[in-house]
């Protein structure tokens, strides 16, 4: 991790997702730009929340350690994201694992100036508030559907939302990460895969997913509407 001192590009930031709809500037007065390099590990599970992070530019991939040390792949985030929203209203430790999955910048406050101020601060308790709300809204659904419906109705409807206007989709996250996310194994995932190309829906191309038939993979979707890597 370097922090960058770079007033330029760190107002940029703010300017771009209206951070300032968030948090004060007296409180963005303790804030800093941090910069993890692909693959550097941001947080791990079960530490103290030192910093409250802002995802304003990158990708970041967050997993959840289990007890027997294994863990399981919950959500990618590469639009603007806040880290540590449970952990800093709990002051709990760490619950997952989070690692940069490319170049990644976060706008970073301590933790500490937070909890401080947040019970008056009604525009930081509004943004924690529709924070958790929306997580726990993903995870309910995504989880319901994973119990419910057959993999190949997941899958189509994964492939819908990441559809282009060109009718193709270049798969960002490795087999094994989408299985993982789809609450299935790599061998089913490929099976389902190799299925839907057997029905001339789609077709795989190394990381690439050539959309053969639209109107067939939305109706194996069921309209589900399963929030995306």
């Amino acid at each position: 991790m370097r922090k960058i001192l770079n007033n330029d590009l760190f107002n940029h930031y703010i300017v771009k997702h209206a951070i300032e709809n968030i948090l004060d500037k007296e409180i963005l007065k303790h804030a800093q730009l941090h910069f993890y390099e692909k693959e550097e590990h941001i947080l791990e599970a079960e530490t103290n929340l030192e910093y409250y992070y802002l995802l304003v530019d990158g990708k970041i991939k967050i997993s959840y350690l289990f007890e027997n040390g294994k863990s399981m792949l919950l959500k990618f985030y590469k639009e603007f994201n806040t880290i540590g929203d449970l952990e800093l209203l709990k002051n709990i430790p760490i619950r997952c694992n989070i690692d940069a999955v490319e170049d990644t910048y976060l706008i970073a406050i301590p933790s500490d100036i937070l909890r401080r101020q947040y019970v008056d601060n009604v525009k930081l308790l509004h943004h924690l508030v529709d924070s958790l709300s929306e997580k726990l809204y993903a995870t309910i659904n995504n989880t319901s559907y994973n119990f419910v419906y057959p993999l190949i109705n997941r899958l189509s409807s994964y492939l819908i939302e990441h559809i282009t206007d060109k009718n193709y989709i270049i798969l960002n996250a490795s087999f094994l990460e989408i299985a993982q996310f789809l609450g299935t194994t790599y061998r089913h995932l490929n099976r389902t895969f190799k299925d839907l190309e057997s029905k001339e829906i789609i077709k795989l191309e190394n990381k690439t997913v050539y959309i053969l038939d639209e109107d067939r993979l939305q109706e194996l979707s069921k309209n589900l509407y399963i929030k995306s890597l």
